[in-house]
């Protein structure tokens, strides 16, 4: 990194005019990648990268279903697509009023209402579960992203496949209950809670992910 590179950064106290920054938590920014969009990469697409690529722990192969709650939001938005640029076949939830803007980032949308005053949507008012399982011709998906937690655990538990992961990765309607292990054995499923912090532990992973992402955003990916 020189002086004079476009760059960005992740790091307690960036809410400042100036900010003291290690070198090796400084990302490079291309040319052609605006900036706003940098920002945005560095927590939410990083967050997406890593939850769909060494996450799963290979237990998705291309071509099979992956669900993701919340596309309509920012991370999940990101994560569907790079989801689909793994060849993984993904179908998403999200509120009525983000329809629009989820709609083209999944192959099968299941849109749900919206619930007034919260950053998630209503996931009683469908019946998501047996839509996975249309969808999917009743094997369910062999990965769920979850970022929705209390609201989504057991729909996401009980839409996996045989041997498929869950993740459980954010809070949105409140904590993720606390369960029984045994619950797993119905279908032999894994289930990981992971932190982007433990998935760019040095400079060589964290450049791995910032350029695949720079990569993907330069090529119009």
């Amino acid at each position: 990194v020189n002086i004079g590179d476009r760059v960005a950064y992740s790091v307690f106290g960036s809410y400042a005019e100036y900010t003291a920054v290690p070198a090796a938590k400084i990302l490079p920014v291309p040319t052609s990648v605006p900036l706003d969009v940098a920002t945005a990469c560095v927590v939410q697409g990083m967050t997406a990268h890593y939850l769909t690529s060494d996450c799963n722990a290979g237990l998705i192969k291309p071509g099979e279903w992956c669900l993701i709650h919340g596309v309509g939001g920012g991370t999940c938005q990101w994560a569907a697509q790079m989801a689909r640029l793994r060849g993984y076949k993904v179908i998403g939830t999200c509120s009525a009023g983000k329809e629009s803007v989820a709609k083209d980032k999944v192959d099968e949308l299941i849109v749900l209402d919206e619930v007034p005053g919260t950053s998630y949507e209503d996931y009683s008012s469908k019946d998501v579960v047996q839509q996975v399982m249309r969808i999917t011709n009743n094997v369910g998906v062999k990965c769920v992203i979850d970022g929705i937690g209390l609201a989504t655990f057991d729909i996401s538990l009980n839409s996996l496949a045989r041997r498929g992961i869950f993740i459980s990765f954010g809070n949105a309607s409140g904590a993720a209950p606390e369960f029984a292990p045994l619950k797993l054995i119905a279908k032999s499923a894994f289930l990981t809670r992971p932190k982007l912090l433990d998935y760019t532990v040095d400079r060589v992973e964290l450049l791995y992910r910032a350029n695949e992402i720079m990569g993907w955003l330069q090529s119009g990916d």
